[in-house]
């Protein structure tokens, strides 16, 4: 039996936010692929290092809060996403934006492969 869409990511997902939560950069870097293409609101980086050091120079007290909006399973391992993220902080207003994320089984179980940010007016 094959595994629901929403429910590999809301796996993956949880562990992302857990992660984040906590500020701590190598753990959310640990949902990632080797390889992964990673697009917060800054310049991308490819690869578990670039998201790592992305997720330090967050501040403390960021915490993230999502919404599936779709889900699409592309193929057996690879599932695409289609979220509502919420960045809350703890001196600035929250940050409302869309991710859209690949996620990919691997070795290791599902990881994200690919996650781009966009912020709509």
């Amino acid at each position: 039996m094959t595994e629901n869409s929403e429910a590999i990511l809301r796996d993956v997902l949880d562990r992302w936010k857990t992660a984040v939560d906590a500020h701590e950069p190598q753990q959310v870097a640990a949902q990632f692929t080797e390889d992964a293409i990673f697009q917060g609101l800054h310049p991308y980086s490819t690869g578990r290092p670039g998201v790592a050091a992305y997720y330090d120079a967050q501040p403390l007290g960021l915490a993230a809060a999502y919404r599936i909006l779709e889900t699409r399973r592309l193929s057996e391992d690879l599932v695409l996403g289609y979220l509502a993220v919420d960045f809350s902080f703890t001196d600035r207003p929250t940050l409302a934006v869309n991710l859209g994320v690949l996620v990919r089984r691997t070795a290791d179980g599902w990881q994200i492969a690919h996650y781009q940010v966009s912020r709509l007016a």
